[in-house]
């Protein structure tokens, strides 16, 4: 029996590592009105209704201990860096099928400015 190891390698354009700078304070700013409420980010907090996103970044999506999460995201396979947020924020559902998270953030600057935020503040 032959031992199989799959490897996969995510290649990111050179365009799209440097549209993930945003805006730190304006990033606050949206995420206390919009994601705050049901999101965490500090150590120590409990879930609200998402999971704390405290040590999002090299995170594997649907593994923080002790929130519930929907299948579509424990059977994801995601990995949470500056991209992958990037594209999930704009549609959820569709980067996560069976998601339970419905808001979307289609301004890109928006989710630029929330990722610069949540890169200086959750971990």
């Amino acid at each position: 029996v032959a031992n199989i190891t799959c490897f996969s390698i995510m290649i990111v354009p050179y365009w799209r590592i440097h549209i993930m700078e945003g805006d730190e304070i304006r990033g606050g700013k949206i995420f206390k009105s919009k994601c705050a409420v049901c999101h965490t980010i500090t150590p120590n907090q409990r879930h609200k209704v998402g999971p704390s996103l405290y040590g999002l970044f090299g995170r594997n999506a649907g593994s923080v201990e002790g929130y519930r999460f929907s299948s579509g995201f424990r059977d994801s396979n995601v990995v949470w860096h500056e991209e992958t947020l990037f594209d999930f924020l704009d549609s959820p559902r569709n980067y996560i099928p069976k998601t339970k998270m419905l808001y979307e953030l289609k301004n890109a600057d928006d989710r630029k400015d929330i990722i610069q935020y949540l890169k200086e503040n959750s971990s």
